[in-house]
């Protein structure tokens, strides 16, 4: 995440800045990436809501695992930092949630996203360029992990993929979508396949009794 701060112009105090504020992998590589290519701020604030929109649902089952005495302020303060890892610890307690066990994990990761981030930009400004760049590599595969599991198991979710590197080729060879900037073409991509495939392609819920 370092190098692609690094990538986008951002100083190493910036770059922890954003990680202390942002603790969202998804999302700050796409505020990243953005700024790299330099989308507006609405389209920045578009992509960044389309991609953190997990967060709401994430948000809403934590909230049913707290007591229901829980202060609004203790609740605010565990909705700053619900990432995927903070909501998997924290939803498997058994149980009502005790918020200082959430408080406890914050702790610990919000200063480590932030060191590894800074780590990154500042490391990446000594490493050789090639080194960087092979780095930079590494993290598109690391998202490439993400779906490829489940585009392996789920034939729907490969043809969204498919799609995805299709279209996005698309945008960049027709001359009339060429004109979209890059940070909108992430937004229309994103928007117009998420929502297609949950119209056609709806999960079904399984079944309580199962």
């Amino acid at each position: 995440m370092g190098i692609a701060a690094r990538n986008a112009g951002l100083t190493a105090v910036q770059a922890t800045v954003t990680s202390l504020l942002i603790n969202a992998s998804a999302g700050q590589y796409v505020g990243f990436t953005l700024m790299a290519a330099r989308a507006g701020l609405l389209e920045i604030a578009l992509m960044e809501s389309v991609a953190n929109a997990r967060y709401l649902l994430m948000s809403c089952a934590l909230s049913q695992k707290l007591p229901p005495d829980t202060p609004l302020w203790q609740r605010m303060i565990l909705g700053f930092d619900v990432t995927d890892e903070i909501f998997g610890v924290s939803i498997s307690v058994e149980g009502k949630l005790d918020p200082f066990y959430t408080y406890g994990a914050m702790t610990a990761s919000i200063p480590g996203w932030a060191l590894g981030t800074f780590l990154g930009v500042v490391l990446g400004n000594a490493l050789p360029v090639s080194l960087v760049s092979a780095l930079g590599v590494g993290l598109y595969g690391m998202f490439m992990a993400v779906f490829i599991p489940a585009a392996r198991k789920n034939r729907v979710v490969l043809g969204l993929v498919a799609l995805s590197f299709l279209l996005s080729w698309l945008f960049s060879a027709i001359p009339a979508f060429a004109a979209i900037s890059s940070g909108f073409q992430i937004i229309l991509l994103t928007v117009v396949l998420s929502l297609g495939a949950a119209i056609l392609f709806p999960v079904k819920e399984e079944d309580d009794a199962a």
